[in-house]
């Protein structure tokens, strides 16, 4: 007899991961590329709506940044837990991020300080445009989950190569 019995069944429910969490590195990689960008939006929004603007931006940003690490952080928690659990932390925590993200605008929405504009404005074109540019980085291979490996540079290669043909 084999270590599986032709007889046992396989459930979505039991199964979990047990390896490394990339949606962690993608996240730090999307955090890392808003921060770059961030100054970039504050200053426009400084200069269009003035102070006000830039305390919106900057507040948006910081919102988008909160959302997409707590998906990060609900599915690596979850997947190591069941797969099963995942997909319902996927479903019903999109819908808790919704609601938070709206309640914490809901939240500043009368405050002396908040430009209603700037702050819609960036929390939807940074979550778009954080998450389109971060598609030119994560591997779409299952034997690199996550980003992109590093290429190394042609000598170093070349001298792998040569090293590796003696």
């Amino acid at each position: 007899m084999t270590a599986l019995d032709v007889d046992t069944k396989i459930s979505i429910l039991s199964m979990r991961d047990t390896g490394p969490a990339p949606e962690a590195a993608i996240v730090r990689d999307i955090i890392k590329h808003g921060l770059v960008v961030a100054p970039v939006l504050i200053v426009v929004s400084a200069v269009i709506w003035g102070a006000n603007g830039a305390y919106s931006c900057a507040y948006a940003l910081a919102i988008v940044f909160g959302n997409f690490a707590l998906a990060a952080a609900l599915v690596a928690y979850t997947a190591k837990i069941s797969y099963a659990l995942m997909m319902a932390s996927m479903l019903f925590g999109y819908l808790l991020r919704l609601a938070l993200v709206a309640v914490a605008v809901f939240v500043v929405r009368q405050s002396s300080w908040v430009e209603l504009i700037p702050l819609g404005l960036t929390i939807i074109l940074a979550h778009l445009g954080l998450l389109f540019w971060e598609l030119r980085y994560v591997s779409l291979s299952l034997a690199y989950p996550g980003l992109k490996p590093k290429k190394q540079p042609k000598e170093k290669s070349t001298q792998q190569s040569e090293s590796a043909a003696r």
